[in-house]
């Protein structure tokens, strides 16, 4: 097993009103030149969660935070008119703090980010402000809810 020391989560930037299944998401990111899934985990709107790669394997979900990281999705982080948007359902909610919970325990040294936090500190305050933002992913803040 490789070291891991971050899990990071994302949103798949899908409409709320627009289902992205796994294999829809699988062919968007074979489009992309990846060997399948980016994520190790992705969770759909009713909170079933899916394996989607597995650990071993580094990830494609955050270009020079891969090898040490877990990759986590959540369907959705568009309203319906396309903004970003914290789109998350109740079941993904949970489903997202117990998986959380679950990997920290097993990965003790690790932290938790959204991807939007690994964006480059532009004006080395320390912070990663919302200006400085490449994505807005994951559409709430990870660090005061998990």
């Amino acid at each position: 097993m490789r070291s891991i020391n971050l899990i990071v989560v994302h949103c798949s930037a899908t409409r709320a009103d627009h289902a992205l299944t796994t294999e829809e998401l699988e062919t968007i990111h074979r489009r992309r030149g990846f060997r399948g899934i980016g994520y190790h985990y992705y969770i759909r709107r009713d909170g079933t969660v899916v394996n989607t790669r597995p650990l071993e394997l580094i990830g494609a979900h955050a270009k020079g935070h891969n090898a040490h990281s877990i990759g986590l999705c959540y369907e959705g982080g568009l309203d319906c008119n396309g903004q970003a948007a914290d789109t998350r359902t109740p079941e993904q909610r949970s489903a997202l703090r117990l998986l959380v919970h679950q990997l920290l325990k097993r990965f003790r040294n690790s932290y938790v980010c959204g991807h939007r936090d690994l964006s480059p500190d532009l004006n080395g305050n320390g912070v990663v402000e919302p200006e400085e933002w490449v994505k807005v992913c994951p559409c709430f803040e990870v660090k005061k809810e998990l």
